[in-house]
């Protein structure tokens, strides 16, 4: 549709790993890979499934260099669709090794991040995730060592991996050392069927929630995230390949618009779930009950969600009086 095309976007759920193009991975590892082999098939059987698909692109994340680059190869994919904001999600600790310390790796992405904003007019920032599988201390060491570059180019923590086998309340201790040292955070949450994942996340102080699919189904809980104006970074295409959403299980979206809950769309891997966020557009315009002009109103929920600072938040708000006019 044309005029998805023409809209400007905004992506806040953007794996590092999970949307690094074929080309990039080969030549990183140095050999030919067959795309299903970093691809999801659509009627994946669980997220467990899913995460099989990143052992490569992690792979080819080991060095400084393959970590900006990477970064401009996520940013020169997103101008390609009229992208104007993008956050990019990655596990600083899958890079660390003999050659790469934390530093190396933050200042790499970094360097990434503002070169592509030079090279493509794309503002972009770096959530750094913890992951679930991992020690305390090594999330706890990751999160210090990023606290440094706080509004530097790295805008906040996440928590991702197998929610379902580490469930939130397994993670107090990250959550009160955020926010002891003033990291705003957002947590992968309730997309696993789990609403008491949401639950703790909100009150641990998460200012958005990763997918938050099951929310709909607990009012209290509604009104507790409203209350809070927390924001939601729903992926549908991903959604459904991981059967957050099940089969005959109406898609979320539209009823939390409905709620007033502040819900944006996303493409949490581009390259895993085979998407971008024109795919994304078409698919809940053509499927999911949302009207064209929404487009606009997700564009701006994205916008006041976004951990990017109010310079770039009034150019985005700018980017979008010029294109209603």
């Amino acid at each position: 549709m044309s005029y998805i095309n023409t809209l400007p976007k905004i992506d806040l759920h953007c794996h590092l790993d999970g949307s690094l193009s074929l080309e990039f991975i080969e030549k990183c590892l140095d050999k030919t890979i067959d795309i299903n082999e970093i691809t999801a098939p659509y009627d994946c059987q669980s997220l467990a499934e899913y995460l099989t698909r990143f052992d490569l692109p992690v792979a080819a994340l080991q060095t400084g260099e393959n970590l900006k680059q990477a970064v401009l190869d996520v940013i020169c994919q997103a101008k390609k669709e009229n992208i104007t904001y993008l956050e990019i999600r990655f596990a600083p600790t899958l890079s660390i090794n003999s050659e790469l310390s934390y530093s190396d790796i933050y200042e790499s992405v970094i360097e990434g991040s503002k070169e592509g904003q030079k090279t493509y007019g794309v503002y972009s920032n770096i959530i750094i995730c913890a992951m679930r599988h991992h020690s305390e201390n090594d999330n706890l060491n990751m999160l210090k060592s990023g606290r440094a570059y706080l509004g530097e180019g790295i805008c906040a923590l996440d928590l991702a991996g197998d929610e379902a086998g580490f469930p939130n309340e397994n993670f107090t201790y990250l959550f009160e050392e955020a926010n002891r040292i003033s990291m705003p955070f957002t947590i992968h949450s309730g997309e696993c069927g789990r609403s008491k994942n949401i639950r703790i996340a909100v009150e641990a102080g998460a200012k958005r929630i990763g997918h938050g699919i099951c929310l709909a189904d607990d009012k209290s809980l509604i009104d507790l995230c409203k209350e809070k104006n927390i924001g939601f970074e729903l992926c549908p295409t991903s959604n459904y390949q991981t059967k957050a959403v099940k089969a005959g299980m109406e898609y979320p979206l539209r009823a939390f618009l409905d709620y007033g809950i502040k819900a944006t769309v996303n493409t949490d891997n581009r390259t895993v779930s085979n998407t971008t966020m024109a795919h994304e557009y078409e698919l809940i315009t053509g499927k999911l009950n949302i009207a064209k002009e929404e487009l606009m109103l997700l564009y701006k929920n994205s916008i006041e969600l976004s951990f990017a600072n109010d310079d770039i938040k009034n150019t985005l708000y700018n980017t979008v009086s010029d294109y209603a006019k």
